[in-house]
Protein backbone atom coordinates (compact mmCIF):
# COMPACT_ATOMS: atom_id res chain seq x y z
CA UNK A 1 0.00 0.00 0.00
CA UNK A 2 1.23 3.41 -0.69
CA UNK A 3 2.13 5.97 1.94
CA UNK A 4 3.19 9.43 2.64
CA UNK A 5 4.87 11.35 5.32
CA UNK A 6 3.14 14.06 7.49
CA UNK A 7 4.68 16.82 8.52
CA UNK A 8 4.19 19.90 10.52
CA UNK A 9 4.20 23.42 10.05
CA UNK A 10 8.09 23.49 11.34
CA UNK A 11 8.75 20.75 8.58
CA UNK A 12 9.29 18.32 10.96
CA UNK A 13 8.16 14.39 10.07
CA UNK A 14 5.52 13.43 12.56
CA UNK A 15 4.13 10.51 11.31
CA UNK A 16 3.31 8.11 8.04
CA UNK A 17 0.02 7.83 6.55
CA UNK A 18 -1.21 5.20 4.35
CA UNK A 19 -2.94 6.31 1.10
CA UNK A 20 -5.78 4.95 -0.25
CA UNK A 21 -4.62 2.17 -2.76
CA UNK A 22 -7.94 2.97 -5.31
CA UNK A 23 -6.28 6.36 -5.56
CA UNK A 24 -2.78 6.14 -5.18
CA UNK A 25 -1.78 2.67 -5.43
CA UNK A 26 -3.01 2.22 -9.09
CA UNK A 27 -0.57 1.15 -12.08
CA UNK A 28 -0.31 4.71 -14.26
CA UNK A 29 -1.75 4.09 -17.64
CA UNK A 30 0.50 7.13 -19.87
CA UNK A 31 -2.18 6.80 -22.66
CA UNK A 32 -5.17 7.60 -20.92
CA UNK A 33 -3.28 10.78 -19.38
CA UNK A 34 -1.53 11.43 -22.63
CA UNK A 35 -5.34 11.42 -23.96
CA UNK A 36 -6.43 13.75 -21.47
CA UNK A 37 -3.65 16.54 -21.64
CA UNK A 38 -4.61 16.23 -25.62
CA UNK A 39 -8.57 17.07 -24.30
CA UNK A 40 -7.57 19.59 -21.86
CA UNK A 41 -5.44 21.56 -23.75
CA UNK A 42 -8.09 21.60 -26.45
CA UNK A 43 -11.03 22.43 -24.03
CA UNK A 44 -8.81 25.33 -23.30
CA UNK A 45 -8.58 26.83 -26.63
CA UNK A 46 -11.16 29.73 -27.38
CA UNK A 47 -11.52 29.55 -30.69
CA UNK A 48 -12.87 33.13 -31.39
CA UNK A 49 -10.18 34.37 -34.26
CA UNK A 50 -11.45 35.75 -36.82
CA UNK A 51 -11.04 37.40 -40.62
CA UNK A 52 -13.35 38.95 -42.94
CA UNK A 53 -13.31 37.21 -46.37
CA UNK A 54 -13.82 39.28 -49.72
CA UNK A 55 -17.85 39.00 -49.43
CA UNK A 56 -17.50 40.00 -45.59
CA UNK A 57 -15.61 43.63 -46.11
CA UNK A 58 -17.04 46.79 -46.98
CA UNK A 59 -17.38 47.30 -50.57
CA UNK A 60 -17.73 45.89 -53.84
CA UNK A 61 -20.72 46.53 -55.84
CA UNK A 62 -19.59 48.58 -59.10
CA UNK A 63 -16.43 47.86 -61.24
CA UNK A 64 -13.59 49.94 -60.29
CA UNK A 65 -12.66 50.13 -64.04
CA UNK A 66 -13.86 49.38 -67.31
CA UNK A 67 -12.60 46.29 -68.39
CA UNK A 68 -10.40 47.39 -71.67
CA UNK A 69 -8.34 50.46 -72.86
CA UNK A 70 -7.53 51.53 -69.77
CA UNK A 71 -3.90 50.05 -69.69
CA UNK A 72 -4.14 48.51 -66.57
CA UNK A 73 -4.93 45.37 -65.15
CA UNK A 74 -8.53 43.63 -64.72
CA UNK A 75 -10.40 44.21 -61.73
CA UNK A 76 -13.48 43.17 -60.93
CA UNK A 77 -13.80 44.54 -57.02
CA UNK A 78 -12.00 46.35 -54.34
CA UNK A 79 -12.87 43.48 -52.18
CA UNK A 80 -10.28 41.50 -53.71
CA UNK A 81 -7.39 40.16 -51.41
CA UNK A 82 -5.14 41.79 -53.25
CA UNK A 83 -6.27 45.01 -53.15
CA UNK A 84 -5.43 47.12 -50.17
CA UNK A 85 -8.53 47.27 -47.56
CA UNK A 86 -9.65 44.17 -49.38
CA UNK A 87 -10.78 40.88 -47.75
CA UNK A 88 -8.59 38.41 -46.94
CA UNK A 89 -8.21 35.07 -48.80
CA UNK A 90 -9.46 32.23 -47.13
CA UNK A 91 -9.37 33.42 -43.50
CA UNK A 92 -9.25 31.72 -40.45
CA UNK A 93 -13.29 31.80 -38.72
CA UNK A 94 -14.56 31.29 -35.40
CA UNK A 95 -14.71 27.95 -34.09
CA UNK A 96 -15.29 25.16 -31.21
CA UNK A 97 -12.26 22.91 -30.40
CA UNK A 98 -13.95 21.26 -27.66
CA UNK A 99 -13.46 17.51 -27.41
CA UNK A 100 -15.48 15.06 -25.19
CA UNK A 101 -14.33 13.05 -23.05
CA UNK A 102 -15.88 10.00 -20.98
CA UNK A 103 -16.01 10.77 -17.49
CA UNK A 104 -14.42 6.80 -16.97
CA UNK A 105 -11.42 7.77 -18.84
CA UNK A 106 -11.42 11.29 -16.73
CA UNK A 107 -11.22 9.37 -13.65
CA UNK A 108 -8.86 6.59 -14.62
CA UNK A 109 -6.50 9.44 -15.98
CA UNK A 110 -6.52 11.55 -12.84
CA UNK A 111 -6.05 7.88 -10.59
CA UNK A 112 -2.83 7.45 -12.89
CA UNK A 113 -1.37 11.05 -12.05
CA UNK A 114 -2.25 10.50 -8.20
CA UNK A 115 -0.18 6.68 -8.40
CA UNK A 116 2.67 8.29 -10.44
CA UNK A 117 3.25 10.96 -7.97
CA UNK A 118 2.71 8.17 -5.18
CA UNK A 119 5.20 5.61 -6.67
CA UNK A 120 7.76 8.63 -7.19
CA UNK A 121 7.23 9.70 -3.50
CA UNK A 122 6.42 12.95 -4.32
CA UNK A 123 3.40 13.79 -2.24
CA UNK A 124 3.64 14.95 1.29
CA UNK A 125 0.91 15.61 3.77
CA UNK A 126 0.47 18.79 5.97
CA UNK A 127 -0.64 18.10 9.40
CA UNK A 128 -3.04 21.24 10.40
CA UNK A 129 -1.38 25.11 10.01
CA UNK A 130 -3.36 27.13 12.10
CA UNK A 131 -2.58 30.69 11.08
CA UNK A 132 -4.31 33.31 12.70
CA UNK A 133 -3.22 35.99 9.90
CA UNK A 134 -1.79 35.70 6.10
CA UNK A 135 2.25 35.03 6.33
CA UNK A 136 4.01 33.94 3.32
CA UNK A 137 7.31 33.62 5.50
CA UNK A 138 5.97 30.52 7.01
CA UNK A 139 4.70 28.96 4.29
CA UNK A 140 8.24 29.89 2.32
CA UNK A 141 10.26 28.55 5.12
CA UNK A 142 8.12 25.52 5.08
CA UNK A 143 8.81 24.27 1.47
CA UNK A 144 12.80 25.83 2.22
CA UNK A 145 13.10 22.56 4.58
CA UNK A 146 11.15 20.51 2.65
CA UNK A 147 13.51 20.93 0.18
CA UNK A 148 11.23 22.37 -2.40
CA UNK A 149 11.99 26.13 -2.39
CA UNK A 150 12.67 25.65 -6.48
CA UNK A 151 10.28 23.74 -7.79
CA UNK A 152 7.06 23.71 -9.01
CA UNK A 153 4.43 22.70 -6.32
CA UNK A 154 0.68 22.20 -6.23
CA UNK A 155 -0.79 22.35 -3.30
CA UNK A 156 -4.21 20.78 -2.38
CA UNK A 157 -6.11 22.55 0.67
CA UNK A 158 -9.95 22.34 1.58
CA UNK A 159 -10.41 25.63 0.05
CA UNK A 160 -11.84 27.08 3.13
CA UNK A 161 -8.58 28.47 4.76
CA UNK A 162 -8.34 31.82 3.56
CA UNK A 163 -5.18 32.90 5.06
CA UNK A 164 -2.85 29.89 4.33
CA UNK A 165 -4.19 30.45 0.52
CA UNK A 166 -3.21 34.10 1.27
CA UNK A 167 -0.11 32.95 3.06
CA UNK A 168 1.37 31.44 -0.43
CA UNK A 169 -0.34 32.76 -3.45
CA UNK A 170 2.87 35.16 -3.72
CA UNK A 171 5.21 32.07 -4.06
CA UNK A 172 7.00 31.49 -7.06
CA UNK A 173 6.10 28.18 -8.72
CA UNK A 174 3.58 27.22 -5.83
CA UNK A 175 -0.55 26.46 -7.20
CA UNK A 176 -3.11 26.49 -4.77
CA UNK A 177 -5.95 24.37 -5.60
CA UNK A 178 -9.27 22.96 -3.64
CA UNK A 179 -8.67 19.44 -3.75
CA UNK A 180 -12.18 18.66 -4.96
CA UNK A 181 -11.06 20.44 -8.34
CA UNK A 182 -7.27 18.80 -8.89
CA UNK A 183 -6.56 17.54 -12.27
CA UNK A 184 -4.18 15.15 -14.21
CA UNK A 185 -2.55 18.60 -15.65
CA UNK A 186 -2.10 19.96 -12.77
CA UNK A 187 -0.40 17.09 -11.41
CA UNK A 188 1.61 16.36 -14.44
CA UNK A 189 2.93 20.08 -14.44
CA UNK A 190 4.32 20.09 -11.23
CA UNK A 191 7.55 18.56 -9.37
CA UNK A 192 5.48 17.56 -5.92
CA UNK A 193 2.28 17.45 -4.87
CA UNK A 194 1.11 18.47 -0.64
CA UNK A 195 -1.88 18.58 0.61
CA UNK A 196 -3.25 19.10 3.98
CA UNK A 197 -4.74 16.16 6.34
CA UNK A 198 -8.46 17.82 5.36
CA UNK A 199 -7.70 17.64 1.67
CA UNK A 200 -6.64 14.14 1.53
CA UNK A 201 -9.60 13.23 3.05
CA UNK A 202 -12.25 15.68 0.99
CA UNK A 203 -9.95 13.83 -2.76
CA UNK A 204 -10.83 10.62 -1.13
CA UNK A 205 -14.36 11.34 -0.44
CA UNK A 206 -15.08 12.74 -3.71
CA UNK A 207 -12.86 10.56 -6.08
CA UNK A 208 -12.51 7.54 -4.13
CA UNK A 209 -15.98 6.09 -3.61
Amino acid sequence: MPSASVYDKEGTKVDTLDLNGKLFGQKPKPEVIHQYVKVYLANQRQGTVKRKSRSEVRGGGAKPWRQKGTGRARAGSNTSPIWVGGGRAFPPQMRDYRINLPKKMKRLALVSALSSKAFENKIKILDEIPMEVPKTKTIAELLNKLGMSESKIIFLFEGKDENLYKSGRNIKGLVFKRASLINPYDLLNSDFLIMTKKALENLEEVFAR
